[in-house]
């Protein structure tokens, strides 16, 4: 989507709650619930112990607003409000996220917060394991808890200058020296145990005949464990800034002219601990999930930890 055409996104409420509602039929029953105050799905012969509500939290991936999970952050009071509010967007127009959505119309006046509208336990529906709960021939994942990551900048200034009267061993080609960052950072993950990727880039000038001079990167980084995020954090630094500057680190720059160097500076956009879950959310799940297939079925539930950051 374009710069322009997201401008001019609107949302239609009454379509987006006929889609929701449409989507939601989980069986027979009244589309919006048995009374008029009910926008809810219905299962018939199911009678649950309490109320259910269903919460679609904005920027819950972080994509346009890059720190994920930013309205549930806000209704467990792990990031203030004012923060989120002022978040930046990515791409050549940045703009507020309360700009976008009081264009939407979807700045609320009730209070985001727990403490405000008191919720007995959360749980979320979630699909994202399925390659790896497939693989291993389970049905349902009882999730324990999250893997921690960090989300990073990573700008890498060098000189742009003529591709054809420019010799290599006289250039500071920051797209090169960002390509060899990012493949570096998947070599030292996969040793580690760990992972890493790159999701965005930007570079300047961006012109055919011009070596770019300067490369913005994402990095994301991610472990089961705070301790490796940590470790695999500081051997990125220290080994970014030796192969920017020429160096023979781990196979880079071990073939080809070597320039003149770069320089890379790290920008922290998120930081997210390892998450356990609370014990009996856990074995309310995993309960719940032998009513629904069977207790000779019970190796089919496996307990596993989340690889996105909001199973929780």
């Amino acid at each position: 989507m374009s710069e322009s055409q997201l401008a001019a996104l609107k949302i239609d409420r009454d379509r987006l709650w006929r889609d929701l509602h449409e989507t939601c039929q989980w069986g027979k029953g009244e589309r919006w619930g048995e009374y008029h105050d009910f926008t809810c799905a219905k299962r018939p012969l199911i009678n649950t112990d309490n109320f259910l509500g269903v919460i679609n939290w904005t920027n819950e991936e972080g994509a346009r607003f890059p720190i994920s999970m930013v309205a549930s952050g806000v209704w467990a009071d792990a990031i203030p409000l004012q923060k989120a509010y002022d978040l930046l967007s990515v791409g050549a127009s940045p703009v507020t996220q309360k700009s976008e959505l009081e264009r939407i119309g979807y700045l609320g006046s009730l209070p985001a917060s727990y403490a405000e509208n008191p919720i007995g336990a959360h749980f979320e529906l979630h699909i994202e394991q399925g390659p790896i709960l497939e693989a291993s021939g389970g049905l349902i994942g009882a999730v324990e808890g999250v893997q921690a990551y960090k989300w990073f900048t990573v700008s890498v200034k060098g000189k742009d200058c003529h591709t054809g009267t420019t010799d290599f061993a006289n250039r500071s080609d920051a797209l090169l020296t960002a390509a060899k960052l990012i493949v570096h950072s998947h070599d030292r993950a996969s040793e580690m145990g760990c992972l890493a990727s790159t999701g965005i880039l930007n570079l300047k000038p961006g012109s055919t005949n011009t070596v770019p001079g300067y490369v913005q990167f994402s990095l994301d980084i991610r472990s089961k464990e705070d301790a490796k995020v940590l470790q695999l954090e500081e051997l990125l630094k220290a080994e970014f800034a030796k192969i920017a500057g020429g160096e023979k680190v781990n196979g880079m720059n071990t073939q080809g002219t070597r320039g003149r160097g770069c320089t890379v500076e790290w920008q922290l956009d998120t930081d997210s601990p390892a998450t356990k879950f609370h014990k009996d959310c856990i074995d309310c799940v995993e309960r719940s999930a032998a009513d629904m297939i069977g207790t000779e079925n019970d190796k089919k539930v496996q307990r596993m930890t989340s690889g996105a950051g909001h199973d929780r």
